[in-house]
């Protein structure tokens, strides 16, 4: 049998928008995580991050789905890894510590003291038989009746409320709501306006070009990072990010940037002043992160930028420059 180097399907995307209103739409709370596609069949489970990699190794205890009672293979789930925090909110901080370990020996303890689930939120194949042409309510009908049985996955309800869902979405510590129109298909890869994602907080993705070396209690260390995004083929600075750095994340950062650094910025210079580029480090543009951020100032950088985490689940090729 040949290895399976590609997920069957990639994963359908939400457009940021405002709450629709009106009977057509579904809707569910945004996890904030790691999205999986879950490929299940022949007593294998596969899990693939957005940008087609296997991250079955780093999540041991979420591949049992392929002995799940209640799944007819070969199936395929759409749905999002997360950890909790003690409170039951979802924390993408703690989720960091997962993301990068495939080691078993290393992985053994995280297990325990960084668990992980699986909130799921869509059925793309199930009994072998694709469901991508039908509509949402099919699929959901199909997902809400499964007996999955197994207590690291979990089918959260959708609700009919946009309004009570944003509400619920606040008191739980989530990141928001998305709406989904009940007659839409699935589209592989494609970012829809029939998902659309409410943010009480916005939030985006950024890639990292440089940092700016700290001082006071950072000095020694990285005090911020110079953030871009793509505008057509050309990289273009949008902002800034140092809050939100602690410590320990400082220290996760400074090996993952070991033997990035470059010359010269990847986006052009005369965009931050001289004395600025003097000290900076540049970086080749490989890593992303996520950001909050209140908005856009006057200057078309990000309005009071705090650090949210790594997404080695997203290519830097993917980040592209959208101000609305």
């Amino acid at each position: 049998m040949s290895p399976v180097t590609a997920p069957p399907v990639l994963p359908m995307m939400a457009s940021l928008g405002e709450l629709p209103s009106g009977a057509g739409w579904s809707y569910e709370l945004k996890w904030d995580g790691i999205r999986v596609i879950a490929d299940v069949d022949d007593g294998v489970c596969r899990l693939w991050s957005r940008n087609s990699h296997d991250v079955s190794g780093g999540y041991p205890e979420l591949i049992g789905l392929a002995d799940a009672p209640g799944l007819r293979l070969p199936a395929v789930l759409d749905g999002e890894i997360v950890t909790l925090d003690e409170h039951g909110a979802p924390s993408f901080g703690l989720l960091q510590r997962r993301m990068h370990v495939r080691d078993p020996r290393h992985l053994r303890h995280l297990i325990t003291e960084v668990p992980v689930s699986v909130r799921l939120f869509d059925v793309l194949r199930f009994d072998g038989k694709w469901l991508l042409e039908a509509t949402y309510d099919d699929r959901r009908g199909l997902l809400d009746s499964l007996d999955i049985g197994d207590p690291f996955w979990e089918v959260p309800p959708a609700l009919t409320d946009g309004a009570e869902a944003l509400e619920l979405s606040a008191e739980q510590g989530l990141e928001g709501v998305v709406a989904k129109r009940r007659k839409s298909r699935y589209l592989p890869g494609k970012r829809s306006s029939d998902w659309i994602k409410i943010k009480p907080v916005q939030t985006r993705d950024v890639i990292l070009c440089g940092w700016h070396p700290g001082e006071g209690n950072r000095e020694g260390k990285i005090g911020s990072f110079y953030c871009g995004a793509y505008d057509g083929d050309e990289l273009v600075l949008i902002g800034k990010v140092g809050s939100g750095l602690d410590f320990a994340t400082l220290d996760m950062l400074s090996a993952e940037l070991t033997g990035l650094e470059i010359d010269r910025p990847a986006f052009d210079p005369a965009t931050i002043p001289l004395t600025d580029r003097r000290r900076a480090h540049w970086l080749d543009p490989v890593l992303v992160a996520e950001v909050t951020f209140s908005g856009w100032g006057g200057d078309g950088r990000l309005r009071h930028p705090v650090w949210r985490g790594l997404r080695l689940d997203i290519d830097p090729d993917s980040v592209l420059l959208d101000r609305t």
